[in-house]
């Protein structure tokens, strides 16, 4: 059975049909990245899973519990983290953790020992007992992650987790995120592409409301323009390598990027690494570098979201 089971899901507010028909199951130990632009479905959809919003027609299951029927043993099992999440700016940090804990039935040894715990992983304690309206952008984020984290749910919904946050806690969150990901189903909604290739496992796209794409983060690559394309710098004149290339069997493209930079496509997308290596030996041609592309997620997202 699937963690977290979707099934035909359609929500409509008024005559606007902000979620249409979506479908699709998360595992245990899957990481899926939930992308799409502004207004495409993506918050309302976490938002049904969770229990927030009470969807217009439709299934979700959270651990086989459906959210409209079994709304608390939902809310048990799931660590949500909304976008702008909601906390009370007078508290301090361990007060709103608290105050959280006791609420998911936490007490005693137990309460204070999972707050620590979260404390750690969010690196909160420098501001543990700061008033959270005085906290940046970065630690009111950490903060709510904090409290989605208290239970040790088996499930996660996480809107947006590293919004606001510099790059050295970025990187931080993605690393803890990995390191629960083996025991957890987790869903992530982000704008931030390099995020879904450094710990997503697998990638939806939803626009106007729609799954347009549902692939690992390797094969969205591949959709890239740029996938198996060769970057090669060469220490000479370039008219003459990129002459030289051109007459290459199987390659499709040459396009001069900057200066000394070419990028060589081929036309069955096989990577000509080897074949351009050994061309510009040839002639004596220096390489002062050459790489193979792995291809843009910017690229396919902009691909597969613009052209609807």
């Amino acid at each position: 059975m699937a963690m977290i089971e979707i099934d035909d899901l359609m929500k409509r507010f008024g005559a606007a049909v902000a979620v249409d028909h979506v479908s699709f199951n998360v595992d245990r130990g899957e990481v899926l990245g939930f992308l799409g632009p502004n207004g495409a479905g993506k918050s309302t959809t976490m938002k049904m899973i969770t229990g927030f919003l009470t969807p217009s027609s439709g299934t979700a299951r959270v651990e086989g519990f459906d959210v409209q029927t079994d709304p608390i043993e939902v809310k048990r099992r799931v660590g949500y983290l909304p976008e702008g999440a909601p906390m009370w700016s007078d508290m301090t940090p361990r007060g709103f953790l608290t105050f959280v804990a006791q609420v998911r039935g936490l007490r005693g040894a137990k309460l204070n020992e999972r707050i620590d715990i979260v404390v750690a992983q969010t690196q909160l304690d420098s501001v543990l007992e700061k008033p959270i309206e005085t906290l940046s952008k970065g630690f009111k984020r950490r903060v709510g992650l904090a409290q989605a984290l208290l239970h040790d749910p088996d499930v996660l919904i996480l809107d947006e987790p590293t919004d606001g946050l510099d790059p050295n806690q970025k990187h931080e969150v993605r690393n803890l995120i990995a390191g629960m990901a083996a025991d957890k189903a987790i869903i992530i909604s982000t704008h931030i592409l390099e995020e879904v290739d450094a710990v997503c496992t697998r990638a939806i796209i939803i626009a106007d409301g729609k799954v347009v794409a549902d692939e690992t983060p390797e094969e969205l690559l591949r959709r890239s323009q740029r996938h198996n394309a060769v970057s090669v710098r060469v220490g000479g004149e370039m008219s003459v390598a990129r002459t030289l290339l051109q007459d290459l069997d199987g390659v499709a493209s040459i396009e001069t990027v900057r200066a000394n930079w070419l990028v060589v496509q081929s036309n069955n997308g096989e990577a000509l690494v080897s074949e351009i290596g050994t061309a510009l030996r040839g002639i004596d041609m220096p390489i002062d570098e050459i790489h193979v592309e792995r291809g843009n997620l910017d690229d396919v997202f902009r691909n597969i979201t613009s052209n609807r």
